[in-house]
């Protein structure tokens, strides 16, 4: 392992604008992760591993050999410099990204289940970390349209506590999310207020796919077009909304709690 003392360092300036710019991230085809739990994630599920920073007396995890191109131990200032989190917990690495392009037909996670979650404009990074996270523990695989948070933004990474190296999750636009409900014949509901508006307890969500609009102005009114129905979630007539990652949890708990 080799000791890096400079900020000026290379990987350094690498490892800063992955954490801080996503057009750097889209060109170079990297993330950056930031903390031991996201590393013992990143090896227990195989993910592709490129550089790694740690500091002084941090406990890493078995399994590290010959899996990254770079290891170099860091200063406490240095680890500061490039870490995007406020305290630093002393290991950074990047990780090649995966491809979240559209298959073409979706098909049954590794239980048969057909569900999905469709994020509509949710741009919280935390919020979509959150709800990559629930939507892993409820069977439901997330597909995200155009508007939303990046994917690999480190505060999404954070949140999503190493979703990202074991779930399927797909980008595409609107276009192509009918289309291909359509071929698996598959219903779209979304989570609002219309006409046909049904209770969330009482429709069949084992196969389908929900759509969650943004934080502040739900879903988008071409998205809610194409939704075969809309559901809501009753609560007290006090509250208008829940937010997106709450309402997301509600939605997939209710899909998966007959399987439970």
């Amino acid at each position: 392992m080799e000791t890096i003392t400079s900020k000026s360092n290379a990987l350094c300036v690498h490892f800063r604008k992955l954490a801080s710019s996503r057009s750097y991230r889209e060109e170079t085809g990297e993330f950056l992760c930031d903390s031991p739990k996201l590393l013992q994630e990143a090896v227990l599920w195989g993910a592709p591993v490129r550089a790694l920073f740690c500091t002084e007396g941090v406990a890493l995890p078995p399994g590290l050999e010959g899996r990254f191109s770079r290891m170099a131990k860091v200063s406490e200032s240095v680890m500061r410099s490039v870490s995007p989190m406020e305290t630093p917990q002393g290991v950074v690495f990047s990780c090649a990204s995966p491809s979240y392009a559209p298959p073409e037909e979706l098909e049954p996670d590794g239980q048969g289940r057909l569900r999905f979650l469709v994020l509509d404009g949710v741009q919280d990074p935390g919020n979509v970390g959150t709800i990559l996270r629930t939507a892993d523990a409820f069977g439901a695989t997330v597909i995200l349209l155009p508007g939303c948070a990046d994917l690999n933004n480190p505060k999404t990474l954070r949140a999503g506590m190493g979703v990202h190296f074991r779930s399927r999750v797909f980008r595409c636009t609107l276009e192509e999310l009918t289309a291909l409900l359509k071929k698996a014949n598959l219903p779209l509901y979304g989570a609002a207020l219309r006409e046909d508006t049904a209770d969330v307890r009482e429709a069949d969500l084992s196969r389908c796919a929900i759509a969650v609009g943004s934080e502040g102005r739900g879903l988008s009114a071409a998205v809610l077009a194409a939704c075969d129905r809309s559901l809501r979630i009753p609560m007290d007539t006090r509250c208008e909304s829940l937010n997106a990652a709450s309402a997301a949890s509600v939605l997939l708990w209710e899909a998966a709690r007959r399987e439970y």
